[in-house]
């Protein structure tokens, strides 16, 4: 299987500018095996609601989460991305990515017609 892998809004990019090289590195692993794997550990990924994924990161001790959706079966759009520091994912992270998500499906909408 082959997904294509898209961001939406700049807020990846704005995250991955926070990132080390190494931890780019490792990033840009986990986001290939979305791209070419059927199934992918939970490790990885992980369904939180509302159509939204969570891909899970841990480097060095730190943890890192990046939201995303599914698009049409193989279309994957990354959205924002933070360092986790508490035990479970903020609310406040949750619900901006799926602000997040309305807005992408919204212009994608307004783009269609």
């Amino acid at each position: 299987m082959y997904r294509k892998i898209i961001t939406y809004g700049g807020y990846f990019e704005r995250f991955l500018s926070t990132l080390t090289d190494k931890e780019i590195k490792k990033l840009s692993y986990i986001i290939s095996l979305l791209e070419s794997e059927d199934r992918i550990p939970v490790k990885f990924i992980r369904f939180l609601r509302d159509e939204l994924y969570e891909l899970r990161m841990e480097y060095n001790g730190n943890i890192y989460r990046v939201f995303f959706i599914f698009d049409e079966g193989r279309i994957v759009v990354l959205f924002n991305g933070f360092q986790k520091k508490t035990q479970k994912t903020p609310s406040s992270e949750i619900e901006k990515a799926l602000r997040i998500k309305e807005a992408y499906y919204g212009d994608k909408q307004s783009s269609n017609k």
